[in-house]
């Protein structure tokens, strides 16, 4: 898996693949890519955590509401992070990690 942190009020958009963008007609599937239930919070923003399987490469994002943006209609992220590069980036010093519906097994 991969994965990456996107800004409350951005969505991802198009995605590519090692074969170039993902065409849903040959993958017969969507990419996917699903919105954690972690988040960061930084200079009171919130930063959620998203997973992608491993054949996506590029993940271009936008805002949801782009008339409230003023400059950026669109950014891609093309390196994504490992597991090891989140769990190190969730226990950095200026971070606060919000976790939501979280089901706590006691044994």
């Amino acid at each position: 898996m991969k994965y990456f942190f996107l800004s409350e009020g951005w969505t991802v958009g198009r995605v590519w693949a090692s074969e170039g963008l993902w065409q849903i007609t040959a993958w017969r599937r969507q990419p996917d890519i699903q919105q954690m239930n972690i988040c960061l919070v930084e200079q009171n923003e919130l930063l959620w955590l998203y997973r992608a399987e491993e054949a996506v490469l590029t993940v271009e994002v936008k805002p949801t509401a782009p008339q409230q943006v003023a400059p950026i209609g669109q950014v891609v992220l093309k390196r994504l992070m490992s597991a090891e590069q989140v769990i190190e980036r969730l226990g950095s010093a200026e971070t606060r990690c919000h976790l939501q519906n979280i089901d706590l097994v006691v044994r």
